[in-house]
């Protein structure tokens, strides 16, 4: 069962993006508090969405995916950009992730989006042999870069 992300998920969402960054060997990075996904989500002017993956049997969160919209200026549409895809270990291989993803190209489509597109970590072979079997194609012609912390505040003030 795959829904639409509502406030009262803020608390769980978080607990999960913190399990993803575990995960991801790098809970030290994650340092958003309830509060700002609450605003992010659910504020006046939301920047991003949220879908939530429930356990069938119990009607219990374990997963979710949380998106924003980009823009393709050469095709003049725009595209969901998935910041982030996360299912609990326990539930992993039971078709949530794939429900999540396929949510997501639903909505792509019925928005008239031009894509969906993500980023995974070089090393996280299970999720990217997951992407191919759906049909994901790696764009390996582009290298990704970002610009944060010290960096960021000495262009932000030049």
């Amino acid at each position: 069962m795959i829904r639409t992300a509502v406030p009262a998920d803020v608390p769980v969402i978080h607990r999960m993006i913190r399990e993803l960054a575990e995960y991801e060997k790098a809970a030290h990075e994650a340092v958003a508090t309830e509060e700002q996904l609450r605003t992010a989500l659910f504020g006046d002017h939301p920047a991003v969405y949220g879908l939530i993956a429930e356990d069938d049997a119990t009607g219990e969160p374990v997963g979710f995916a949380l998106w924003f919209l980009n823009f393709s200026t050469w095709r003049g549409t725009h595209g969901i950009y998935l910041e982030d895809l996360y299912v609990r270990p326990e539930v992993r291989g039971g078709g949530h992730g794939k429900a999540l993803l396929l949510e997501l190209a639903r909505i792509a489509v019925d928005r008239g989006y031009s894509r969906v597109e993500w980023s995974v970590l070089d090393w996280n072979q299970p999720s990217i042999d997951f992407y191919k079997a759906l049909g994901a194609v790696p764009m390996d012609e582009w290298t990704v870069y970002r610009l944060t912390g010290d960096a960021l505040t000495a262009a932000g003030t030049r």
